[in-house]
């Protein structure tokens, strides 16, 4: 038996473990107290088991646009983009419970109500949002699955590309920012094949871009971070 943020059992993760140090006294008050009040319903298989379309407009309250944060890591740059753009709604799905946490702590610190966290795959999401109701997506240092026989697992293959193209509205953007070459190589060769048209990328960042903690890892180490975006045909 699993419990509802397993994977099917067909499914390759593309992310690596769900649990990491053990929680501060803090990280587990937002968990227990604000994370309820934040995560949409009927994403799960356990909440949603015949897997019926969601409606965005309940998670928010109204039909503003609806963007999609794919791995938060610890949330700095969706509470960015949360504050940025209030007229926006944002859903970011994120299986690390460290990083949920750290992201709700964000979340109280900076005030935005225009949030809603799924703490678990994606893919669930994806499976259940109508076609064509996201309007943006960001995909921000994903796991590199560095390892020949272990590409298959990173997110730019097509059994993750294809639901989010089907998630996505026609000309919506998706961004993709990573410091592994051999990860650029397989986003331009992937993306496009699912239904994207290439419209920039190289080493400069969007107007907008926030850098993360894991990008400053990456500058630390000596990698260089590349920035792509794509629109959905």
């Amino acid at each position: 038996m699993t419990d509802e943020t397993s994977p099917r059992p067909e499914w390759r993760n593309f992310y690596g473990r769900i649990h990491g140090k053990t929680l501060r006294k803090s990280q587990k008050s937002y968990l227990a107290e604000d994370l309820g009040a934040l995560r949409p319903a009927g994403i799960t298989p356990a909440d949603n088991p015949g897997r019926r379309p969601i409606d965005p407009a309940t998670i928010f309250g109204d039909a503003r646009p609806l963007w999609l944060e794919i791995g938060f890591g610890g949330g700095e740059h969706l509470v960015h983009m949360a504050a940025r753009y209030p007229e926006v709604g944002i859903i970011g799905a994120e299986p690390f419970i460290n990083g949920v946490a750290m992201l709700l702590g964000k979340i109280r610190a900076a005030g935005v109500t225009n949030l809603a966290v799924h703490p678990g795959d994606v893919r669930d999401l994806m499976e259940v949002l109508p076609a064509g109701s996201v309007a943006k997506a960001f995909l921000n240092y994903p796991d590199p699955w560095p390892k020949r026989r272990h590409h298959r697992r990173r997110f730019v293959t097509p059994e993750h590309l294809l639901p989010l193209a089907r998630a996505l509205r026609p000309g919506a953007e998706l961004r993709v920012a990573t410091d592994i070459p051999d990860y650029v190589r397989q986003t331009l060769e992937e993306v496009p094949a699912a239904g994207f048209a290439l419209v920039s990328e190289g080493g400069v960042p969007w107007d907008d871009w926030l850098s993360t903690r894991y990008e400053q890892k990456a500058l630390r180490e000596g990698r260089v971070p590349h920035y792509l975006t794509f629109r959905r045909l």
